[in-house]
């Protein structure tokens, strides 16, 4: 019996891809096959997200029906070099590092739909070379609220100094990737980023919210805690499970982006072949946060100190109480 795999071209290799004809996604008949084309066109701009960054494998190894498994810690056959780290339980680990575009064909080879880098460099996990906004919208609020929460970050970052690159998230809101220069750790750009949201949010009062427990968020919500150690955002051009691109996309295209736009079928031939790789350039000039800093020490001074981290994260100085507030029974103190 013949084999049910085929070979495609990127980046000077010839890689295999075995059962092309598996379907990925049945409500759209949609195979690896057809992923893993999306992926030889995108090639270039997938890899610029992933390039030399550790990156976890979320796959979707029965297609999009089934929940996927996330493999942080590589294989002990691991196509891709791999770097030590360290997790937030400070845990020693090793991770996957995409150091070639043929690497991104193998995560689609390996059932990765979209692909989720951190924030830093293989060669300096300590420091970030990249600030990351995630908006997404509450109960009540769509699509339109995100973009205009978005516009208004627009308008900020130019304030202080800073590039951002937009994209679709490709399931229900919008990322901003921002470069930067690596040498602040993890807890300053975390709160960096914080303070971004905060003074965005003060401008925006009715439509922006940073508020981390569910239950008190009334708004777009800037998912500062997507800036902390370990945590990770879908990279540019990823297939999200929704079948929608993660798609990058110019700021003059702001008012009228949508997220069903960029279906996988379509992407690659209508989109990525029109206007090429909207990343080209955003290693370009990295950014300083010193002036997103200077906020966070005057929040401190007037009282606004730390906000929620993740519930696996160590405790951290300054941070509230981790419970939400309707649980709370004791004073904060006592936490």
């Amino acid at each position: 019996m013949a084999k049910d795999e085929t070979h495609v071209e990127v980046g000077g290799e010839s890689i295999r891809v075995s059962s092309p004809s598996r379907v990925v996604f049945p409500e759209r008949g949609w195979t690896k096959l057809d992923v893993i084309e999306h992926f030889v066109a995108v090639a270039e701009g997938a890899y610029r997200g992933i390039a030399d960054r550790p990156t976890m494998l979320k796959r979707y190894m029965k297609g999009v029906g089934e929940d996927p498994v996330y493999h942080k810690r590589p294989a002990k056959n691991t196509p891709f070099d791999t770097v030590p780290i360290r997790f937030p339980s400070q845990r020693p680990g090793v991770m996957n590092v995409p150091r070639k575009k043929g690497d991104v064909i193998r995560l689609a080879q390996l059932g990765c739909l979209d692909f989720h880098p951190w924030p830093v460099r293989a060669e300096d996990t300590d420091h970030p070379d990249e600030l990351r906004l995630d908006f997404d919208p509450t109960p009540g609020y769509g699509f339109d609220d995100v973009r205009r929460a978005v516009v208004g970050a627009k308008d900020l970052l130019d304030e202080v100094g800073l590039v951002g690159w937009p994209k679709t998230s490709g399931s229900r809101g919008l990322h901003v990737h921002i470069r930067i220069e690596p040498i602040w750790n993890f807890l300053q750009t975390r709160r960096a980023v914080l303070a971004f949201a905060r003074e965005l949010e003060r401008r925006l009062p009715d439509l922006v919210t940073t508020k981390w427990w569910k239950e008190e968020r009334d708004g777009v919500f800037v998912d500062y805690n997507q800036n902390a150690w370990d945590k990770t955002v879908s990279s540019a051009y990823g297939v999200r499970p929704t079948g929608y691109v993660s798609a990058p996309f110019t700021w003059d295209e702001l008012d009228d982006v949508n997220i069903e736009d960029f279906p996988l079928d379509r992407y690659a031939d209508d989109r990525y072949g029109v206007v090429g790789d909207l990343t080209d350039g955003i290693d370009d000039s990295p950014g300083d946060i010193t002036t997103l800093l200077e906020w966070v020490h005057r929040d401190e001074e007037n009282g606004i100190g730390d906000a929620p981290w993740p519930p696996h994260y160590p405790k951290q100085p300054g941070e509230p109480p981790r419970v939400q507030p309707s649980k709370q029974r004791r004073p904060d103190e006592e936490y």
